[in-house]
């Protein structure tokens, strides 16, 4: 989520024109709708590149718990 103290930078953007007069008329406010939008993005874009970077790894620790089963496995309550 946004931080609402951070400091702003004016940005333009073009939106659809039919988009930005319905969120008009819900009070939808735009420059809020479009920070939560590009921050969900982002987050999105960060979580997919680190599950491509970190692929190797994941295989590999699942193919040694496939193996050796998990660490601690023998305490588990469930």
């Amino acid at each position: 989520m946004p931080d609402s103290r951070a400091a702003r930078k004016p940005t333009n953007v073009s939106l659809d024109s039919r988009l930005v007069a319905a969120a008009r008329e819900l009070d939808i406010n735009l420059s809020q709708a479009c920070e939560q939008g590009l921050a969900a993005r982002v987050a999105e874009v960060r979580a997919e590149r680190w599950r491509i970077e970190n692929r190797r790894s994941i295989e590999e620790w699942n193919q040694w718990v496939g193996r050796n089963g998990l660490p601690l496995g023998r305490y588990r309550q469930f």
